[in-house]
């Protein structure tokens, strides 16, 4: 699911939506009790819209499908509080058992994350069953903590209408960055730009032009937003808007919605997201919809991979109960099942067909290709604080009031 902000995925119906809310709200509250066997059934995730909760319901579903007697309720506050208040909710003495991170947030709930190897090696799980990046993530101080239903390298969306237009050709698997440049100022004019920037690090321009340049966010433990890679490729991004004028800078309160609006009603020809966002996108553009992978200055293709994964509270009162129910929920079948409907690529390989069905060959092949050439996404225990911190002065990076050098070696200070 989303890495970033809360996903917005395929809607289910207002019926089913209404149905799962009233039978999930108390966890949240405690008004549902706080039983072991209770707290066993329950998940603690982000649940901040209707996509939020068809997404969720998706794996309810495909575990019932399976196992009618499988039960699992849910509930959560937004994707960007849920950071803080499962700090809070999760020491309660009516705590669900079971609880969402992602793999770059691993590290940030490891006093509450409980350690899952020993529960993995006695129902014969292997970390080498799921997406080798992803479990580099979920895995602290040599420990699994979260076993994940998703892998998704961040991605190149474009128009192809758009491009057929103007003249230019689809991207390629090797894209590079001068070749993006030059399209990006053709498909720029009359009110329309080439390119759609968020405020946010990842999922977004900023970011994913500093890992496609060759840099890291982290290493051995500690942030490296200064490496001048990193840097590089992030001043990319901001020249995007203040420099090259193929954008434009957004707000530090923008989140997700105005680029992926200016994309989808086609006054912006490209975006940087997941691919979590494709059904979605789908859903407004249809045929016109194309994926391809992050232009870099070789041409060679690297994108970071992000994804999420189901947990065990350390409160949990029965915690082999719990691991019980967790992996019917990271099942191949019921991964497989989520991606095909939702659009979440698998975090196991065997569901890779179900995922592709009735997408374009040359879109499934983008997101193959960064998969093979994906660097995963391990952070430090201050990411929240970073992504935090750079929403809030990228703004001034893509108006050219400050650099991404200036605004790197700030954060990098601050944040240790």
């Amino acid at each position: 699911m989303r890495p970033t902000t809360s996903k917005l995925l395929m809607l289910g119906s207002a019926a089913s939506a209404f149905a799962l809310l009233a039978g999930a709200c108390g966890s949240g509250t405690g008004a549902t009790g706080g039983s072991g066997s209770d707290r066993v059934h329950q998940m603690y995730t982000w649940v901040s819209t209707d996509n939020d909760r068809a997404q969720w319901q998706s794996f309810v579903d495909a575990a019932k499908a399976k196992d009618p007697n499988f039960t699992l309720s849910f509930d959560g506050p937004s994707f960007n509080d849920y950071w803080t208040k499962v700090k809070t909710r999760m020491v309660t003495s009516d705590a669900p058992c079971i609880l969402t991170t992602q793999a770059a947030r691993a590290q940030e709930l490891y006093g509450l994350l409980e350690p899952l190897d020993s529960y993995m090696d006695a129902a014969g799980i292997k970390a080498s069953d799921y997406n080798a990046a992803m479990m580099q993530g979920m895995t602290v101080d040599g420990k699994v903590l979260a076993l994940p239903y998703d892998a998704e390298p961040d991605v190149l969306y474009y128009n192809r209408e758009l491009f057929e237009k103007a003249g230019r050709s689809a991207p390629t698997t090797s894209y590079t960055t001068e070749q993006f440049l030059k399209d990006a100022k053709a498909l720029t004019g009359d009110g329309n730009y080439g390119m759609a920037v968020k405020p946010l690090l990842l999922a977004n321009a900023a970011g994913d032009f500093g890992i496609a340049f060759g840099g890291d966010v982290s290493k051995d433990g500690k942030n490296t937003l200064t490496d001048p890679k990193f840097v590089q490729g992030v001043q990319f991004a901001f020249d995007l808007a203040f420099k090259e004028q193929v954008a434009v800078a957004p707000n530090a309160a923008d989140n997700d919605g105005p680029a992926q609006g200016a994309f989808t009603s086609g006054t912006a020809a490209m975006l940087i997201d997941g691919p979590w966002m494709y059904g979605t996108f789908e859903k407004s553009l249809g045929d016109k919809l194309g994926v391809a992978t992050i232009p870099t200055p070789t041409g060679t293709p690297r994108a970071v991979i992000q994804g999420s994964g189901f947990g065990i509270a350390k409160s949990c009162p029965d915690k082999q109960a719990a691991f019980d129910v967790l992996r019917q929920l990271v099942t191949p079948e019921v991964i497989g099942a989520v991606a095909e409907k939702q659009g979440t690529v698998p975090s196991v390989e065997s569901a890779m067909g179900r995922w592709a069905a009735n997408k374009p060959e040359d879109s499934a092949q983008a997101v193959r290709t960064l998969l093979e050439h994906g660097t995963p996404l391990v952070t430090t225990t201050t990411w929240n604080q970073i992504n935090t911190s750079f929403q809030q002065y990228s703004p001034e990076g893509f108006r050219g009031t400050k650099t991404a050098s200036e605004i790197l070696t700030e954060l990098q200070n601050s944040a240790g």
